[in-house]
């Protein structure tokens, strides 16, 4: 996206100017230092702003700390926060005769910027620029900072803000509320990390004195949208919060009774199951009237004239007073795939749910809530399985909680968006079959359908023994008796330790899929950290294989060689697979999903998956925190953990009365990065992988695990590359913007080609710094 010049604005990253690359507020913190006094550190930051093109009027610049390494700028407190005030406003202040932009500050950031509550705001507001395939999700961020207060005690002020439809010149349309969402930033121990839903086409949103707030808009296009220029516009309006009158009060008695008259026909629609035909009939027929009545009540007379229903955009709550923002959208002519590319199986916690929302296991309540999250996930190119652990990390998974020959089994696992499923070892619901017959029935169930190739059966999690390793060995002997073409999957960081498999832990772990074979289809690893980490490492896998402990790191570390390593070992030809699996660590500055962490890492995870080769990928838990017995309670990440490990959403009824999940922006990110991948993909096809690994390079977006882009543009920029090995083939004249039938291209484009070929949205966005830096 593009959101104009963001100088030192992403998260107190380094912005697009490339002149800062990866150093963002340290470099001012220098440069003002400790051993001066207030007067002149503000004087040099006033200087240093100034060279970046900013006003400093009336700006305060603290010295901070990242988080995590992140680069991120929460953390900062309002008495030394920043404050870009308007000095003007004095006394009371009604917005409706003030322009919203002289209240508040509104600016636009990508969607790997981690906004905090003190985030800098930006001079310049500029159009928002998006490209999508069909079938993808983009998202931005739009960041709002009063300056002035107009609200009562403890808000600086209400403001609303509106969204239109975005529209093509041909007519095809992206509705609000459908293709087109908006959330809330909610930060979680003071970083910014749930995306709490907000209604459109119209919200109101209170804000907090001396903070930005941040709002994450996303579009969805769908697979058969038409390509071509989308626009549309967002207006953020500066209200009056009223105190409430009589007249509200009134409305307010109006809207509950309403409500029980609602609830009423819930209840008479809700005990037909049963009845008589002419019973129910009856009770449709008072239902009907009920609703009608509802309908024609005063309180819905505003939504209603003698034409029809009133058009939201034509109320008189958009003036000239209002802060616009132009949102164009460039819909490319193709489609990522519905069944993702990568098998990307994410666990869900069915103990957790059960706690937290008080199901009993096996209850109509526990398909419910088990059917709500399995759907909400899938959105996200995740493949969910749900599990529980057993002792000694025996696992029992289950992508779908009914028996194979329900009717649910074939709706899940026939849905393209689902890449891979689970099967259940033994009964996900205990019933009257044996746990052998049970297993044969299911298997012979599934292997007459179509989709038994995404099946997969994961037994033990990190088998550490000869034990451990023997169980895993007879439960698959057990699978392949009835089916042979079965797919295990085994999650391992190291061999048995109380069987070496080699003179060295490395060696050892090299050899494991030799040791498992033929129990073994899929072979799924971690990847470690590197250099002296690397080193505490495997001198703890040693340790562990001379007293039988256990450790928890990654594998690989920046070594792609050892990569290569372990991937000659397998068998493609025999169906064998090589996946991995991020747990605890690494830590930053490696691709990670804890909290805190840079945007661009949290995205990275899935680069590294593919310039590293794997073919699937698998991530322990999305719902993992702390035991709690009511909906609403607070989150708490489990104790031992990092912060945000093994939890990718929270429970709507944290943050309002909706039980829907909640996004975090990390899991935003995954989906991101499940959608970088498909680019790679796509690209890869056109022109090979050594051209897909060049690609990485020369956009300096992925190198290695400590070698990634900070910033977003790489990421637009190979994106870019991904559009133009779709439908556009190139000549040896750049300038002719000739399209040849299609066929496999000599070569690939060059990025300067890229940048022309999508619409200079990509050049108009690249400093000359920045150009320079990278090209």
């Amino acid at each position: 996206m593009t959101a104009g010049h963001h100088g030192l604005n992403q998260g107190g990253q380094s912005g697009d100017s490339g002149e800062f690359y990866g150093g963002g507020f340290q470099g001012l913190r220098q440069a003002i230092g400790f051993e001066r006094d207030e007067g002149e550190k503000i004087n040099v930051a006033m200087e240093f702003l100034t060279l970046l093109g900013a006003n400093p009027q009336g700006i305060v610049v603290p010295p901070v700390e990242g988080v995590s390494g992140g680069g991120t700028s929460y953390g900062w407190n309002d008495g030394g926060g920043v404050h870009f005030s308007n000095s003007s406003l004095r006394g009371s202040i009604d917005p409706s005769e003030v322009s919203t932009s002289d209240l508040v500050h509104v600016w636009c950031l990508p969607s790997t910027a981690n906004v905090g509550p003190q985030e800098i705001p930006s001079i310049h507001l500029e159009p928002i620029n998006l490209l999508a395939a069909r079938n993808e999700r983009e998202s931005v961020q739009i960041a709002i900072r009063p300056k002035a207060t107009w609200g009562g005690a403890g808000s600086a002020g209400v403001v609303q803000v509106q969204c239109s439809d975005l529209t093509s010149t041909s007519g095809d349309r992206l509705a609000v509320g459908q293709s087109i969402t908006l959330r809330r930033v909610v930060s979680i121990l003071g970083v910014p990390d749930a995306l709490v839903p907000l209604d459109l086409p119209v919200c109101q949103i209170n804000l907090a004195p001396g903070e930005t707030t941040a709002l994450w808009f996303s579009i969805d296009v769908p697979s058969a949208q038409p390509q071509g220029q989308y626009e549309g516009e967002l207006f953020i309006t500066a209200i009056k919060a009223e105190a409430e009158s009589p007249s509200q009060r009134a409305v307010k008695a109006d809207r509950h009774q309403l409500y029980l008259e609602l609830r009423n026909c819930l209840d008479i629609m809700e005990s037909v199951e049963g009845k008589p035909s002419d019973e129910v009939v009856e009770r449709a027929k008072s239902v009907t009237t009920s609703l009608r009545r509802v309908l024609l009540s005063p309180v819905f007379s505003e939504f209603f004239t003698d034409n029809g229903p009133v058009d939201m955009m034509d109320e008189d709550v958009i003036s000239n007073l209002s802060v616009r923002i132009k949102l164009n959208l460039t819909v490319w002519d193709f489609v990522l795939p519905a069944t993702p590319s990568l098998p990307a199986v994410f666990g869900i916690s069915d103990t957790v749910i059960e706690d937290r929302f008080g199901v009993e296991h096996g209850s109509d309540e526990w398909y419910e809530a088990l059917d709500q999250h399995f759907k909400w996930l899938l959105q996200y190119r995740i493949s969910p399985y749900f599990c529980r652990w057993g002792g000694n990390m025996r696992v029992l998974t289950y992508t779908c909680p009914w028996p194979a020959d329900h009717p649910k089994s074939d709706e899940y696992f026939s849905d393209p968006r689902l890449a891979a499923y689970a099967v259940p070892y033994s009964q996900a619901v205990p019933g009257n079959s044996s746990a052998k017959d049970h297993l044969q029935k299911e298997i012979e169930i599934l292997r007459t359908k179509s989709h038994w190739k995404k099946a997969y059966f994961y037994l033990w999690d990190e088998p550490l023994n000869l034990e451990q390793y023997d169980m895993v060995r007879n439960m698959a002997s057990k699978i392949y008796a009835y089916a042979p073409d079965a797919r295990v999957l085994t999650t391992y960081y190291c061999g048995p330790n109380d069987a070496p498999l080699g003179p060295t832990p490395f060696e050892a772990f090299v050899k494991v899929p030799k040791f498992l074979r033929p129990h073994t289809q899929i072979y799924c690893t971690r990847l470690q950290v590197e250099g002296l980490m690397s080193l505490l490492y495997w001198l703890a896998v040693y340790l562990n294989w001379l007293s039988f402990r256990c450790i928890s790191e990654w594998v690989l570390g920046d070594r792609e060689d050892l990569a290569k390593e372990i991937v000659s070992e397998l068998q493609p030809e025999n169906g064998e697979e090589w996946w991995t699996y991020v747990c605890l660590g690494p830590s930053d500055p490696h691709p990670n999903w804890h909290i805190g962490m840079r945007g661009t890492q949290h995205r990275a995870v899935f680069w590294r998956v593919w310039k590293e080769g794997g073919t699937g990928f698998l991530y322990w838990g999305a719902n993992c925190y702390e035991k709690a017995t009511v909906p609403s309670a607070e989150i708490s990440f489990r104790r031992g953990l990092p912060p945000g490990d093994g939890v990718l959403y929270y429970p709507g009824e944290v943050f309002s009365s909706s039980n829907q999940p909640v996004a975090s922006v990390r899991l935003e990110r995954i989906l991101s990065g499940l959608q970088d991948f498909e680019y790679l993909q796509l690209y890869t096809s056109r022109y090979g992988r050594d051209e897909g690994l060049a690609l990485l390079e020369k956009t300096g977006m992925y190198l290695g695990p400590e070698r990634y882009a900070l910033e977003h543009m790489p990421i637009d920029v190979m994106r870019g590359s991904g559009f133009t090995s779709s439908v556009i083939i190139f000549e040896t004249q750049i300038t002719s913007h000739e399209k040849v039938p299609p066929h496999k291209p000599s070569r690939p484009p060059s990025i300067p080609e890229v940048q022309s070929f999508s619409g200079n949205y990509i050049s108009l966005r690249v400093h000359a710094l920045y150009v320079t830096h990278y090209y």
